[in-house]
């Protein structure tokens, strides 16, 4: 199963909303994680813009990169435009991505657009992902 690191500046938002899809759409077809360059908190708004639509991200917590080992992730998703501030070894893996996504905490009235981008891109990594697996068996 392949593992998947969500990454973004202080993993407040769209790294957590980016989980939350992932665990929920992605669950028994990949592993994931989210991280940020720093820590901070989960917003709010991230939480109940979550809620609105059936998915519970309350227990989620923001967590630094630097808890993590680059090796132990095959898929790195940059949200925020951040991959160029990463260590090389993040930007290295089997799949990169850097999607640079608006920031909702920037314009809290976004973070349902944002959202629903996320989950449109989730859901496009799970299938790539998954297409992946079957073509290498």
């Amino acid at each position: 199963m392949k593992r998947v690191m969500f990454v973004c500046k202080k993993n407040s938002a769209r790294s957590q909303m980016a989980e939350g899809f992932a665990k929920t759409l992605g669950k028994g077809k990949i592993e994931v994680i989210s991280s940020g360059l720093e820590a901070s908190h989960v917003r709010l708004e991230a939480i109940a813009t979550m809620k609105e639509i059936g998915i519970d991200i309350t227990d989620q917590h923001s967590k630094p990169l630097s808890d993590f080992q680059a090796q132990d992730f095959d898929v790195v998703i940059s949200l925020c435009g951040c991959g160029v501030n990463l260590p090389p070894e993040w930007v290295m893996r089997e799949v990169f991505e850097d999607w640079q996504l608006d920031d909702p905490a920037e314009q809290p009235e976004i973070f349902p657009r944002v959202r629903d981008e996320i989950k449109e891109r989730v859901t496009q990594l799970i299938e790539s992902v998954n297409k992946e697996f079957i073509l290498a068996r």
